[in-house]
């Protein structure tokens, strides 16, 4: 038999008008008489209602969530942060991969408004921002990682992806490397200019250009990392030391030099970034930036609660730092 508020009510002692605040989070409800009837709702398996509270006007105590690709670790660890703090702060994270998809990104938009859900955190792949300028004409409280927005006042949560392709040149230069290629997600993306640039820069404070033959823009998949590394591995002159802008690209391109015959980091010395599980159990282990990415969900979840309780949606840019974390995959030039 279903479980309803009034067996919770009978069971805690308190009268349906009591448990319904307590599920509301509205009115004047002491802290045990609260705690009381949550433990009862656990113990009876309670189910609120989220489709009646939206009806109502009142909060589902949900999060929309989406992400472009789950099966990446990246997103895949930043979508188990975002749960962890939003089931903090009271919340169910409603989670949704777009495949990079524009037309699904509509889709889960449609269905989030449908469900009436308290706020949104979203990594947008759409340039022209159609999704986000959308939800901000709902005025649903959003926040946005890993992506910088100009044209449209969002909060977003962001790591200075320059200051981590900074890093990633220099530690390269400090092996002594002069041949320095970068595989890039995507060069219309700012995340992937901002990584070139700085390993750029890096590169021309020690009097070193990287050229534009070993600049390859390399996508976001194993397949794609490894197709990228091969054409550099053509050149006449090959690269001693490769910096991949995620380490999924940064693995596929491990595995083209294997499978060329050389060896890493003796023959070429490789940099990933992100510093997802992939760069401890790739062997060698991977030398690569790591995003904060805990950090990242908490910091995208506190914004939005923020947004929820202030009914305000103020603008705010959060710019969190990456780290340099070495490992085996790259060692000073013999040659």
């Amino acid at each position: 038999m279903k479980i309803t508020i009034y067996d919770v009510a009978e069971k805690a002692g308190v009268s349906i008008a009591t448990v319904s605040k307590v599920i509301n989070n509205t009115g004047r409800i002491s802290d045990k008489t609260r705690k009381k009837v949550w433990s009862i709702m656990e113990e009876l398996d309670y189910q609120p209602s989220a489709v009646a509270s939206a009806l109502s006007g009142k909060s589902t105590f949900t999060i929309g969530l989406t992400l472009p690709d789950l099966a990446n670790p990246y997103f895949a660890e930043i979508a188990r942060a975002i749960e962890d703090q939003g089931r903090k702060h009271g919340f169910n994270v409603f989670m949704c991969s777009t495949d990079n998809d524009a037309s699904k990104e509509e889709e889960y938009y449609q269905l989030f408004m449908k469900k009436r859900v308290d706020g949104i955190i979203m990594v947008s792949r759409d340039k022209e921002n159609v999704i986000v300028k959308k939800i901000l004409n709902e005025k649903v409280p959003l926040v946005m990682i890993a992506r910088e927005f100009f044209a449209v006042p969002v909060t977003s949560v962001m790591v200075d992806d320059y200051y981590g392709g900074m890093q990633a040149g220099q530690h390269l230069l400090e092996q002594g490397h002069q041949r320095i290629a970068v595989i890039v997600e995507n060069l219309t993306e700012l995340g992937s200019k901002e990584r070139l640039r700085g390993a750029s820069d890096a590169a021309k404070e020690a009097d070193i250009a990287i050229p534009e033959s070993y600049v390859i823009e390399g996508g976001y998949t194993l397949d794609s990392g490894k197709a990228a590394m091969k054409q550099l591995l053509m050149l006449e002159q090959r690269p001693t030391a490769v910096f991949a802008c995620n380490d999924i690209l940064a693995i596929g391109a491990i595995q083209a030099v294997r499978e060329s015959g050389l060896r890493v980091p003796e023959d070429i010395s490789i940099v990933g970034y992100d510093n997802t599980i992939l760069a401890t159990i790739v062997d060698p282990q991977l030398t690569t930036v790591a995003q904060p990415i805990k950090e990242i969900g908490e910091r995208a979840v506190a914004l939005l609660v923020e947004q929820i309780q202030s009914k305000e949606s103020l603008r705010q840019r959060v710019v969190l730092m990456p780290d340099l974390v070495v490992r085996q995959s790259t060692c000073e030039i013999s040659e």
